[in-house]
């Protein structure tokens, strides 16, 4: 089977469930989307990691599993998303030390993470890109919407293809750069990264 490599798109809060957040993984030379749901820790550790600018104070989990694999040379060389069971993915890290090769299963949510601190490629099959992929360009006269009977709204890293789970909140648009700054260094400081990656997005807005 062949493998297609994917990009991170982006993070968006999921209305279809409480906690809930949307990563989005986009084909690399198409137009599929990927849609994941996540819990909220991962979303966040997936946020920090992309946003160079919020430094947490103490390393989280998946910093901890990256200095840990820097220490006795370990390299995560790619993550692959290798199966879709229910709704659910199921992803494995390529690693290697001492050109030694091994394959670690992993929650497609902990191996993005950790794929984004080692720079290292995410690839799916096209099968699973073709049954879970989706369009978010439609043409209009073909009134079509686009369905997954299979989906599963109830459990963490299931496929959603409804327009709430990429609709995103702003609580922030009254709020001067200044001021955004000022509250995402405090939320840092705080270890309220749910909070920092929401004004991060703001403060992205307003400088666009």
């Amino acid at each position: 089977m062949s493998l297609v490599k994917l990009n991170i798109k982006g993070i968006s809060y999921s209305q279809t469930q409480n906690g809930a957040y949307a990563l989005i993984l986009i084909e690399v030379d198409g137009d599929r989307q990927l849609p994941i749901v996540i819990g909220a820790f991962e979303a966040q550790s997936i946020a920090i990691a992309l946003e160079k600018e919020i430094k947490p104070p103490r390393p989280l989990t998946h910093d901890l599993f990256k200095n840990f694999a820097d220490r006795f040379d370990i390299v995560v060389k790619q993550v692959i998303i290798h199966k879709l069971v229910d709704g659910v993915f199921f992803s494995s890290i390529i690693c290697e030390r001492d050109k030694i090769e091994e394959i670690i299963d992993a929650r497609t949510s902990d191996a993005i993470a950790l794929a984004i601190r080692f720079n290292a490629p995410i690839f799916t099959y096209k099968n699973i890109l073709d049954k879970a992929g989706i369009f978010l360009k439609i043409n209009p006269a073909e009134n079509e919407e686009i369905e997954n009977s299979d989906t599963l709204l109830n459990a963490p890293e299931t496929i959603s293809t409804t327009e709430d789970v990429v609709a995103s909140a702003n609580n922030y648009s009254g709020y001067s750069i200044k001021e955004l700054y000022d509250q995402l260094e405090t939320a840092v400081q705080n270890e309220d990264y749910e909070k920092a990656a929401k004004i991060r997005d703001a403060i992205s807005k307003k400088e666009s």
